[in-house]
């Protein structure tokens, strides 16, 4: 049955990390950093790609709307949650109305983990689920 749900899955047209999530890498990750700091980090890493178009950021939610032009148009929403003093969550969800013969949810999946590897890079990495 497994294999059916992985087939169907492939053709998902979005995704949104959580703390239950069943995909590992897709868990919404903790950082060692202030809210102000992880939160700019987020909103930098869309300026910087050439793909992304931030439309609306609203820090008073922790929230970031973004426009992803490649590799097919998607919406994406990042939403960075201040947990305690220096541990900040970050969670994502992408989604997008293109059809693609070989499923969009490789594509959608690789954007949100390269996201999260950019953003180890910058803060201490913690973990994934409640108890990073």
């Amino acid at each position: 049955m497994a294999l059916f749900g992985n087939m169907f899955l492939r053709f998902s047209k979005q995704i949104e990390t959580s703390d239950k999530h069943s995909d590992e890498q897709l868990k919404t990750h903790y950082y060692k950093s202030s809210f102000n700091q992880l939160f700019q980090s987020v909103e930098e890493l869309f300026r910087q790609d050439a793909d992304c178009r931030i439309i609306t950021v609203s820090k008073e939610r922790g929230e970031i709307a973004v426009e992803v032009m490649k590799p097919f148009p998607c919406f994406l929403i990042a939403t960075v949650i201040s947990i305690r003093g220096m541990e900040t969550a970050v969670d994502f969800n992408l989604s997008t109305e293109h059809f693609s013969v070989g499923g969009t949810y490789p594509a959608l999946r690789k954007r949100i983990t390269s996201y999260y590897d950019k953003l180890k890079q910058l803060h201490t990495y913690i973990g994934t689920g409640k108890n990073a």
